[in-house]
């Protein structure tokens, strides 16, 4: 049987690549790294995560986010999988092991018979190749990028997006910092947070405005996507910003002394408990100027850090007006695109793209045809918004939410509406599964 391509081995492709095999179609799996590597990764590895270790809510009955996860569980996900594996106590979040996820996911392809690993560049898909999966990511080449921007006939679009830092748990001080997570959820100590008085809040918030920025000028006018902001952004936007975001003090309960003004949360990031990530602390600051400025912070005045934060350029294409329903592009069907180069946001969404369309070109090379899974699931809904869902003239990247959900019938608030929505949600997703490909 004739192989199909996979362009890129980031959570998408190998989602793709895994539902190929798993389905019984040889698939070429194309990684340019370590031949050519990004300014976002450190690795080699199939999978890397280059931001959060984090894959958000992992509550199937009242978050969108968490409802994914479970429909990506139930469509034998490569990546929750390995997610669940390789799983850090993060409170009712799913975080992972970084290190050991991406090691998991690499081995797991590399064992499969199906799949063969190509360690190269794709800078245009080879004429030959019938059907080509393109998961190349927000950190697509330049070069890969041009030739998608021919095909699309618009040059590529683009956001920021940004990593937060890592800090070494043995430096940072328990005399000040106490283990909590909010509401006392999960463990109920799932967080490392570092406590600030009203001064101290705004002495780092003068030290985050005024602090010295990598500026990209030559990328000026592209926009920052909204559920990845840097700090310093969230900062200028007003001084009592962060308060009500990343470093809200609610729920959280101070054992060494009087109610905080202001918290800054850590998050586990491996496995051995060694590395903290600091929540929603993504930068555009020089690395200078992180280790000054957050080392002011109570707790992390003695903080060595193992990453420290950067801001690099996404890519993603107008799916809604240049694919079709299957992820095809209208222009050249041979291709298909997959994860947030389609314009979905996130290590699920994208994960959840690769797995359609690896479904998809699955069965169109066994001869038959994919419907997709229904709109009232969350892999249908997010689909449905970028293959159409959403307005071309103002597409912009989404994360998996209930806004994308068709409306339920009956009376539901709250709560019970979108569990509700999970509920058939669910029962539609079991249904879907259980279908053939039509011949």
């Amino acid at each position: 049987m004739t192989p199909v391509h996979v362009i890129g081995g980031g959570l998408a492709g190998s989602e793709a690549a895994w539902a190929l095999a798993r389905h019984g179609v040889p698939v070429v799996l194309h990684e340019m790294r370590p031949v050519r590597t990004t300014d976002a990764h450190q690795t080699a590895l199939l999978g890397e995560l280059v931001c959060s270790n984090s894959f958000r809510s992992d509550d199937a009955a009242g978050n969108a986010v968490g409802l994914l996860h479970e429909e990506l569980r139930r469509a034998g996900s490569l990546v929750l999988a390995q997610a669940d594996h390789h799983r850090v106590p993060a409170g009712a979040a799913l975080a992972v092991d970084r290190d050991g996820f991406a090691a998991g996911i690499t081995a797991a392809l590399e064992a499969e018979p199906l799949v063969t690993l190509v360690r190269e560049e794709v800078a245009e898909p080879d004429a030959a190749w019938d059907s080509v999966i393109i998961a190349s990511g927000p950190l697509t080449s330049d070069s890969l990028a041009q030739a998608i921007g021919r095909r699309t006939g618009e040059p590529s679009l683009a956001f920021f997006d940004a990593i937060a830092p890592i800090i070494h748990r043995d430096t940072i001080d328990f005399d000040t910092a106490w283990f909590q997570s909010r509401w006392d959820k999960g463990s109920g100590s799932d967080y490392i947070n570092c406590p600030m008085s009203r001064d101290e809040y705004h002495a780092f918030i003068d030290a985050l405005l005024a602090g010295d920025k990598v500026s990209f000028r030559e990328w000026e006018g592209t926009p920052y996507f909204e559920g990845c902001l840097p700090i310093e952004v969230m900062a200028e936007r007003g001084r009592e910003t962060l308060t009500f975001g990343p470093m809200k003090p609610i729920g959280l309960t101070n054992p060494r002394g009087p109610k905080p003004y202001a918290v800054v949360q850590l998050r586990q990031d491996n496995a051995l408990g060694t590395l903290w990530n600091m929540v929603g602390f993504q930068t555009k600051l020089r690395h200078a100027e992180q280790v000054r400025i957050f080392r002011t912070i109570p707790g992390l005045q003695n903080a060595e850090f193992a990453r420290l934060g950067g801001l690099h350029r996404n890519t993603f294409i107008n799916s809604p007006r240049v694919l079709d329903g299957a992820l095809r592009l209208k222009a050249e069907p041979r291709l298909r695109f997959a994860g947030q180069i389609t314009g979905v946001e996130g290590y699920v969404e994208s994960a959840a793209i690769g797995l359609l369309a690896g479904r998809f070109a699955a069965a169109e090379r066994l001869g038959g045809a994919l419907q997709p899974p229904p709109p009232t699931t969350a892999l249908g809904a997010l689909l449905a918004h970028v293959t159409g869902g959403a307005d071309a003239a103002t597409f912009q990247p989404m994360n998996c939410n209930f806004g994308l959900f068709p409306p339920i019938e009956g009376r539901f608030r709250g709560k019970d509406r979108k569990a509700a929505l999970s509920t058939r949600a669910l029962a539609a997703i079991d249904s879907w599964l259980d279908r053939r490909p039509a011949a």
